[in-house]
């Protein structure tokens, strides 16, 4: 995938619109401020590419709205942020056996430990460019994922007491992942909560003072105000879409990444015609298809086909047949004027009844995440900002 400043001609798409990220930016850090003013802090995760939206230009745009610290997965992507300029708060958790850390510590990234041989390895990589290590323990309170479990938290939490006594660590959080925070009335956030809180507890018995202690992602953000500790993580909402469907009211995000492409082709089918790979679909009328130039090899999900729709002349229209691997098609209608080279939304804002990237995510059996996620291949990203005048 290729990156553009401005809005071009592509074959095919993906529109981020910076404004809107601001602007979800700066609402999300209001609705967790407290009515006297404080709150947690506010990170804005901008991993995996910036869930697909371009992690340096997101990462500018969620500075200048205010966000307090960015959050990325690998060492490497610290890196890169750190190399494109970016100077604030920064947190790297994903880190496997072998990995050096002492390019992120000498750029000044916060790093995490999720066990002793990691947190050893972190404090040696401080002690060879001289300076200490801000590391934040994650403490596995259920997700069965990265972190200590509760049996080996207090070997850990020793650990880190003896790192900051040698001055190669400083403990700055402690954090963990909930498992189910998109259903608030699941009985793991309950339990997590406790776990969570009696990990604190047990280092700051042993003497640890950590600043931030960071347990809520976007749904937590929410839905569960007594999760938000010192920092909130928000990702997924960052990005204007729902982290958990059904069960968060309107809160006024706006997605900021918009699909579309350039029609292929448009020709008319009859009652009887199969349509794409092993015709899954047959016409039963007369109608016009046209040729959208994207398919799996650019992320669109094959479970799409004959279930997701697109926007075109301004109507939902349906795919039709299996997405190939680099194009499909869609059902323009029998007395649709589209011609080849006008254009088509896949997914946007949701405009007069538009699809979503949440649509999207419903017909494919999977959640809005990966749709946004996944898009790459061959479409050329476009940055916009809707806030300044054309």
């Amino acid at each position: 995938m290729t990156d553009s400043a401005t809005a071009e001609s592509a074959r095919a798409e993906i529109v981020v619109d910076l404004a809107a990220i601001r602007h979800n930016v700066r609402r999300l850090r209001a609705l967790v401020a407290r009515h006297d003013g404080t709150g947690p802090a506010c990170m804005v995760v901008v991993k995996a590419d910036g869930y697909g939206h371009g992690m340096v230009p997101v990462a500018r745009a969620a500075r200048e709205a205010g966000a307090d610290w960015l959050g990325v997965a690998t060492l490497d992507e610290a890196v890169a942020l750190r190399e494109a300029g970016d100077t604030g708060p920064l947190l790297a958790w994903l880190a496997v056996p072998g990995e050096d850390h002492a390019p992120a510590l000498a750029r000044d990234v916060d790093v995490a430990a999720y066990s002793v041989g990691q947190l050893d390895a972190i404090a040696a990589a401080a002690r060879r460019v001289g300076r200490e290590a801000r590391v934040h323990l994650k403490i596995d309170t259920g997700l069965n994922r990265g972190g200590a479990t509760r049996e080996q938290w207090p070997a850990l939490v020793e650990a880190a007491v003896a790192a900051e006594a040698s001055g190669a660590v400083q403990v700055a959080g402690i954090w963990s992942h909930l498992v189910a925070a998109d259903e608030p009335d699941h009985p793991a956030n309950d339990e997590q909560e406790q776990r969570f809180r009696d990990a604190v507890d047990v280092a700051e018995a042993a003497g640890l003072r950590p600043a931030w202690r960071h347990l809520a992602n976007s749904a937590a953000g929410l839905l569960r105000p007594s999760a938000h500790f010192d920092l909130v993580r928000f990702g997924i909402a960052t990005y204007g879409l729902d982290p958990a469907p059904g069960h968060t009211a309107e809160v006024g995000l706006v997605p900021a990444m918009t699909a579309r492409a350039r029609l292929g082709m448009v020709k008319q089918v009859h009652p009887g015609d199969g349509v794409s790979y092993g015709h899954q679909w047959v016409a039963d009328r007369d109608t016009r298809l046209g040729l959208v130039p994207a398919g799996y090899a650019e992320g669109i999900a094959r479970a799409a086909g004959n279930r997701a729709e697109v926007w075109a002349d301004g109507a939902r229209r349906p795919v039709r047949g299996r997405i190939c691997m680099d194009q499909f098609m869609i059902d323009l209608g029998p007395d649709s004027e589209l011609v080849a080279g006008d254009s088509v939304e896949l997914f946007g804002t949701g405009h007069d009844g538009a699809p979503t990237a949440q649509d999207w995510a419903e017909a494919c059996d999977t959640i809005n995440y990966e749709i946004v996620t996944r898009l790459g291949g061959r479409f050329t990203r476009v940055y916009v900002d809707s806030e300044v005048a054309e």
